[in-house]
Order: structure tokens, then sequence, then C-alpha cells
């Protein structure tokens, strides 16, 4: 028995991408992108007697006496621009584009990432870097810091290498794995993996120490690659590069307790960038408070710097203040 959704693209194949289009009208996003995700997979053949099904639900049209019609991208997207304009349709496709290339390794989102780093470990470098290139970058990051230095370091240098990887060495890594990661591969073309722009956005997530460590690792073997890499980024160290006005900005969403346990471990100079954005009476408070602190355990100061990037990054997304990469002449536009 068909479900609803095939039953709907049944329908669609059959009547064509005219009177598609104008079905589709009268659809939701939602509805449009369950329908295109199955009509726009490669080689998606509908077969008769599900025509048939859909057909006579429909009661409207007649059986076409072909065996199957076939859908696919082009199909797809001659249906999404007649229905809902060229610039929207391409933004309904680069959505389904992303689900259908989503891998089984998506599954992990869910799972322990402290139990899945222990189980990777075993793994090459590169099948590790390869793995983490299909999660969310959160996801990723977790996993990583997870796992040994040692580690952390190789893949890294993986996954900033990485670039385009077929399906095929997907599907024998995930054979490989499937015993540890109990997934199913969906089938899906090439797909972009990996590098250095997937590797800012994991390091971006990890932990401050993990972070540090890794630099600190690869500054001697691969220092091009960590200039790359802090030219994308921003970190808790680039906050003294934010000129006044957008240093205030920041100062007002941010929590006085994170802020005095993020400067205990910033330099002097971040530090005095901070206090002289503040009222006379905000600054002698916030120092005090810093002091009244006395030591802290790494793990807690980083976390509050976390904290304060993840303000800056917030004011960003939300177009209040514009925050550039760790390198380059113009690291902020206000």
């Amino acid at each position: 028995m068909s479900t609803g959704i095939e039953k709907a693209s049944a329908l669609l194949l059959g009547l064509g991408v005219d009177r598609s289009s104008r079905v589709l009208q009268y659809l939701n996003e939602g509805e449009i992108e369950q329908v295109l995700m199955v009509l726009g997979k490669p080689g998606t053949v509908v077969a008769q007697d599900v025509r048939h099904e859909a057909l006579k639900e429909a009661c409207e049209l007649s059986m076409s006496e072909t065996a199957d019609m076939r859908g696919g991208i082009e199909y797809t997207r001659q249906l999404l621009a007649r229905a809902v304009g060229p610039r929207r349709g391409t933004e309904i496709l680069e959505r389904i584009s992303i689900h259908q290339q989503m891998s089984s390794f998506d599954m992990l989102k869910n799972a322990n990432t402290t139990e899945v780093a222990a189980l990777l470990q075993e793994e090459m470098p590169q099948t590790i870097a390869l793995v983490l290139s299909y999660l969310e970058a959160k996801v990723a990051a977790d996993i990583l810091t997870s796992m040994t230095k040692e580690i952390q370091i190789e893949v890294t240098l993986r996954l900033a290498a990485m670039d385009r990887v077929s399906p095929q060495v997907v599907q024998q890594v995930e054979k490989s794995l499937k015993s540890k990661l109990s997934s199913v591969i969906n089938e899906a073309d090439f797909r972009t993996t990996g590098g250095v722009t997937f590797l800012v956005k994991v390091l971006n997530q990890v932990d401050r120490g993990a972070q540090k460590s890794i630099f600190d690792a690869l500054e001697t073997t691969n220092a091009k690659l960590v200039e790359e890499i802090r030219a994308n980024m921003f970190t808790f160290d680039d906050v003294i590069k934010l000129d006044d006005r957008t240093m205030q900005r920041v100062l007002r969403d941010i929590n006085k307790a994170d802020l005095a346990l993020a400067l205990k471990g910033a330099t002097e100079r971040l530090r005095e960038k901070v206090f002289t954005n503040l009222s006379e009476r905000a600054r002698e408070n916030l120092k005090e408070e810093i002091e009244i602190l006395g030591p802290q355990l790494a793990k807690n100061v980083y976390t509050a710097q976390r904290k304060i990037v993840d303000a800056c990054r917030s004011l960003e997304e939300s177009g209040e203040i514009v925050i550039a990469g760790g390198g380059g002449e113009n690291e902020v536009i206000a």
C-alpha cells in the first residue's frame, strides 16, 4: 500500500509539469518539500500500479499506458519554477538537496558523544574525519572534544584536507562501522564534506582548552593551516578587536558573573578593553567580582568565555553587529 506522499508524487508525475505546478500552488512549503523530496531523488521511478492507485483516488484523470514515469532533479526544478517562481524554487530545492544528502551517520546526533568518541577512537583518523564531516558541527565538536589530544590533531588535519567524497567510499566506511554505529547509509550523490569551512564550524564549537591544544600543536607542523583557520574564526581572544561601540553593545547582553569568570583567563589587554567600555561604577564592581572569585577551574573559565563568543555570534546573526574572523585587516565592521 502506497503512502500519501508516494501517491501525491505519482499523481504529479502523471499530470506533467504544467498541471502539477498549478496543483503545487495550493500547497504550503512544508507539503511541497515532502512531495518534492520524493520526486527529486535521482532516477525516481513510479510504477504503473502506484500511478493507477493515485489517479483512481483523484477521480479526475485517466490512467496512462506507460509502464513507468521518471522524475529527477530537472523535473523538480521546472515544477518549482512554475509553481513558486525560480528564486523561491531554488531555495526549496536547496533544502531538499540537503535532506537527500544526509547520511545515516546523522543518527549520531542523538547518541552519547562520549560513547561515540570511544568507539571511533580505534579507527583511522581519515575514517573519523569522514564520519564527523557528515554530522552537524556541534555534534562533531562534542565528539572531537572527547577524543585524545593526539587524535584531535590528526582528525583536524584530515578534516581540513577533505573536499568531495563519493557515495561508494561512504558506503565502505559505513559497512565497516555498521556493527558499531548501527546505521544504514542512504544513497546520495557526491557531496562536499569536511574542508576548512566545516573545520572552522567545528572548532568554533569545541571548548577553549581543546581549541588551544589543537592550535598549539598545529603551529609547529602546519602554521599556514592555523593561519587560514584563524582567519575564518571568531574566538574569545578576538573580542579585543571589537570597536568600542560594538563592545558596549555586546556587554549589555552578557551576564556579569559570566563576564567576571571569563576575564579570569583573559590577557591584561583584553581586560582593559572591557573595562574602558564600562561606566566607572560598573568597572569597579567587575574588578571586585573578579578578585572575589579567586582560583577557578580552567573548564569553567572556558565555558564562560564560550558564552561571550556565543553572545557576539547571536548579535551578529540578528544583524545588530557585524564581526569577522580572527584575521585580516578589517575584523569588525560596525
